[in-house]
């Protein structure tokens, strides 16, 4: 069971003397996944190879400067380089839902032990047309690791609400916990009128918040991100304790 739990204001982490290029750079990180979702196939992919690396390489100076920044105030995320967090392109044929080949975003998550690791982490997802997101938390957890999130929340109720509730991170994601996966009854063991109900149902503990194209190009998008993610490092740690066991 985890106990130690504080909230207070802390300062975000900036760097004023970045050594990156421009977020400008990303304009054509966005137009290359504008047209993709207009021409989603292998035949367009392979003619277009050449502007996917280049698009590619852009994205990767960004996650580059993100995992370095977010290194500095998280230290889970240490070990790893930006090929251990970047997802690939290509959809996950046993989660095929369409015929289309290839994401219409270039993803990436920040967690302990890279991307495909179990843990709560960070997240970040660029998409033409306002469908950027950037994220943070633990989305679907295998079913142990949730039943030790939710035995944390019972256990401790007051620390679990203070975070979810922190202004810091309802300020860089409004819309708090997300609730749109969630039991319809109490899960088994628990009492449907216990006072934390609602949050004891949910099956995904995740923050999140979208981006428009015009908000993605700003030279302060890469300060936003860290600050979004740095909001929600707490919540993180709880999730990721939990799920850790004793």
């Amino acid at each position: 069971m985890v106990v130690h739990h504080r909230v207070g204001r802390r300062p975000v982490f900036r760097s004023p003397h970045s050594s990156f290029p421009p977020v400008t750079d990303l304009a054509p990180v966005l137009e290359f996944l504008r047209q993709l979702k207009q021409n989603n196939n292998k035949p367009w992919m392979d003619a277009n190879r050449a502007e996917y690396q280049r698009a590619r390489k852009r994205y990767t100076t960004l996650i580059t400067e993100l995992l370095q920044r977010a290194q500095q105030f998280e230290p889970a995320l240490l070990a790893l380089s930006p090929s251990d967090v970047m997802y690939r392109i290509n959809k996950n044929d046993r989660f095929q839902q369409s015929d289309e080949p290839y994401k219409n975003h270039m993803g990436s998550g920040l967690k302990r032990d890279g991307r495909q690791s179990p843990w709560a982490g960070y997240f970040v997802a660029l998409e033409a047309g306002g469908e950027t997101y950037v994220g943070a938390g633990r989305w679907q957890p295998e079913p142990q690791q949730l039943a030790r999130i939710r035995q944390e929340i019972h256990y401790n109720a007051d620390a679990f609400h203070a975070l979810r509730q922190a202004p810091e991170l309802l300020r860089e994601f409004p819309g708090g916990l997300d609730q749109s996966q969630a039991l319809r009854t109490a899960p088994k063991g628990y009492d449907r009128n216990d006072p934390d109900i609602e949050w004891l149902r949910l099956k995904s503990f995740f923050v999140w918040r979208s981006f428009s194209d015009k908000e993605v190009l700003r030279p302060d998008f890469p300060d936003r991100v860290l600050a979004a993610w740095q909001a929600a490092q707490p919540l993180v740690g709880f999730l990721n304790e939990a799920m850790m066991g004793d």
